[in-house]
């Protein structure tokens, strides 16, 4: 294989592979920050002490897919990182920030010696939780709508990021993140919480549903190739398949989250529920990294050097997929009121 083709290749196969880590990060992070955007609507110290026993073991491992993923676009596309972050630079910031928050409060909660400082670590989870997942949202929304490139950095202005659309996804992937926790609260859970929380599951699936109807349909609106790709036949065969599946996984998700002994299912249809919107995006955007005008290969790194990081990449994503399953399967099954972290 020529050097042009190695390059191809390994542009592809980097472009898929951030794509991946981007989506385990949306699920493993997206159900634990989903408790914290659920948090206001548990009131006694006990629900929300089980609430957070559910993920104390494994949410602190969840940023690791985040890291990769950022660190991976500075490696193997460094042209889209250095448009992208000056592009996003205020959402991203807020969203850093209310990981960091929302960490500490996580933490120090545990060890507040009063009433009032636990309560205040509290709003400080649900803050953080909040903007974390509105500014992740925004920070898709802006992307996807495009970003103004001159020549090879960043062309536009302050505020390009703000736009209705950008905070239509935000809202969405804040109702999203609480529709996956319900869902996981429910795979976690028994009892009087359970129920409560299947009824907040249902809420929150009507407002996931929605969301993700609106936000499909503005999209190819944004761009022409977006709406070619998605209208125009024959080209319109390729992702007719996803809003197919989107309908039937969301009448499954109905019918199965009051279904006891099958808690799992409902996480389970959720997260590939979030994987078909991950390739209905990939649809509309492919091959650009940067919408409208950078693909992957405008920004991708030289061959060797994505080749070289590629080994490495290939031998670390099993040893990362490798422990965080085996984390998971320690801490599998229900918890039981008074065990957890603490």
């Amino acid at each position: 294989m020529d050097g042009l083709g190695l390059s191809i290749d390994l542009t592809v196969a980097w472009a898929l592979l951030l794509a991946f880590a981007v989506y385990v990060y949306v699920v493993l992070d997206g159900f634990d920050l989903g408790i914290g955007i659920l948090y206001p609507f548990f009131r006694s110290k006990d629900e929300r002490d089980l609430m957070m026993n559910s993920v104390a073991p494994v949410w602190d491992g969840n940023e690791t897919w985040l890291v990769l993923g950022g660190g991976g676009l500075f490696a193997a596309f460094p042209l889209a990182y250095s448009i992208i972050l000056p592009a996003l630079y205020p959402p991203i910031v807020a969203m850093l920030l209310a990981l960091i928050f929302r960490g500490v409060a996580f933490e120090f909660r545990w060890k507040a010696a009063s009433a009032f400082s636990k309560r205040g670590w509290d709003v400080a989870f649900i803050g953080g939780s909040t903007v974390a997942a509105l500014a992740q949202g925004i920070t898709l929304g802006a992307l996807l709508q495009g970003i103004e490139v001159s020549g090879r950095s960043y062309g536009g202005g302050w505020w390009d990021w703000l736009t209705p659309f950008s905070m239509l996804t935000g809202v969405a992937v804040v109702l999203g993140y609480a529709f996956m926790g319900a869902t996981w609260l429910n795979m976690k859970l028994t009892g009087d919480i359970q129920a409560k929380v299947r009824r907040f599951a249902r809420v929150f699936g009507i407002a996931t549903m929605v969301s993700i109807l609106l936000v499909s349909a503005w999209t190819p609106f944004l761009e022409q190739e977006y709406f070619l790709r998605w209208f125009s036949f024959p080209a319109a065969l390729v992702p007719a398949p996803v809003p197919l599946l989107v309908a039937f996984i969301a009448w499954r998700l109905w019918t199965t989250i009051d279904r006891d002994g099958r808690d799992w299912v409902p996480f389970v249809l959720t997260c590939a529920l979030f994987g078909l919107c991950f390739v209905g995006l990939g649809i509309s955007m492919w091959p650009h990294v940067i919408p409208p005008s950078v693909t992957i290969y405008d920004a991708a790194s030289p061959a060797k050097s994505q080749l070289f990081m590629f080994v490495g990449a290939i031998v670390l994503v099993p040893v990362i997929l490798g422990y965080t399953a085996y984390a998971y399967w320690v801490f599998r099954g229900k918890l039981q009121p008074g065990e957890g972290y603490h």
